[in-house]
């Protein structure tokens, strides 16, 4: 059997994943008959055109920044730029703005779920060090495809929360550091076509559905959405519409809204907490604000003399003092909640 088109690797990383990306491409030979893309979380103001320099300086790999439309070609290194999507085609990429998966733009699943839909048993998925869950549905959808799955081991990671979850929901292929990465990665690039694999007609159908909804800025139909899953009782954490818990063939439960917004489970407890802390400081900020107009009140009343309304006024500021004291705590609390979290899945 011969090659009929370059083998595709996709990688998702997080929190370490610069050097933990220039360490495996290091060791990985320029005439590598793939195309690889990269979803590194990154922030806004992040310069994609400096990390691609930087990734450069590491490998003989052609590295470039994903460019919308742009066909993809064997020996070629293809980062998602910072707030951008990056979807795959049959030959080309999609780089788009759309909804965020996970909490994330670039998010990792959308990359990891188009390349099993379109390439099926022609992928090969890597995981690196991180934080959160975002890549574990893309993994499974890639094994279900009838791709290779191949995880940096936990203790081999700066930060294992990522890989650790990978390796927890998905029967992985290979777990190994990044030493012995480079090496898994010739060997399946250069595999012979693999008989066909049937992609699943729920990662086909979602995938689609992303590529509709972030190509085209269309909404997802509450009928596609009903044929995908069922109407769970949660809101979506960023635009408070409904969310569709998915529900088919994959064992790994995520959700959906008709914006495009996607979530884990875990991204899911995540963004509604999140939430709930930005409504408790509003909530704060606003009761501040009360209390400080009911001294001011006092203050104009017992300069007039009108001593009565002025011990009114300051008995409901103290009130206010209470439940502000109380909301800081709480605050305070949820806050110490979540480092102990990150340090556990870390």
């Amino acid at each position: 059997m011969t090659h009929n088109s370059p083998k595709i690797i996709v990688i998702g990383t997080s929190a370490g994943g610069m050097q933990a990306l220039t360490l495996l491409l290091s060791k990985l030979p320029a005439e590598l008959p793939a195309a690889l893309f990269i979803v590194q979380h990154l922030s806004k103001d992040s310069s994609a055109t400096f990390l691609v320099k930087r990734l450069s300086q590491y490998t003989k790999l052609t590295c470039k920044v994903a460019e919308h439309k742009q066909l993809f070609e064997a020996g070629t290194v293809y980062l998602a730029p910072p707030d951008m999507h990056l979807l795959l085609t049959g030959k080309e990429m999609l780089v788009t703005r759309g909804p965020r998966e996970n909490q994330f733009r670039p998010s990792i699943d959308p990359l990891f779920r188009s390349a099993a839909a379109y390439h099926g048993a022609s992928v090969t998925g890597v995981v690196l060090t991180g934080f959160m869950s975002d890549g574990v549905v893309g993994m499974e959808s890639i094994k279900r495809s009838g791709g290779a799955t191949v995880v940096q081991a936990p203790d081999d990671a700066e930060f294992p929360a990522l890989p650790n979850n990978v390796i927890r929901q998905i029967k992985t292929d290979y777990v190994v550091p990044i030493s012995d990465m480079g090496e898994i990665l010739v060997k399946l690039a250069n595999r012979l076509d693999q008989d066909s694999v049937t992609v699943p007609t729920d990662v086909w159908q979602e995938a689609q559905i992303a590529e509709r909804v972030m190509n085209n800025s269309v909404m997802t139909s509450i009928e596609e959405l009903e044929k995908a899953g069922s109407r769970s009782p949660y809101s979506c954490p960023e635009c408070g519409g409904g969310l569709w818990e998915l529900s088919q063939q994959n064992t790994i439960k995520r959700f959906r809204c008709h914006s495009g917004h996607a979530y884990t489970k875990d991204s899911l407890l995540d963004g509604i907490s999140n939430a709930l802390e930005e409504t408790l400081w509003v909530a704060l900020r606003t009761l501040e604000e009360r209390r400080n107009i009911l001294m001011q009140m006092s203050q104009v009343d017992n300069d007039k003399g009108n001593r009565r309304w002025a011990t009114v006024q300051e008995e409901r500021a103290e009130e206010m003092k209470v439940h502000v004291e109380r909301l800081r705590e709480l605050l305070t609390k949820a806050a110490v909640a979540d480092e102990d979290r990150m340090h556990d899945v870390g």
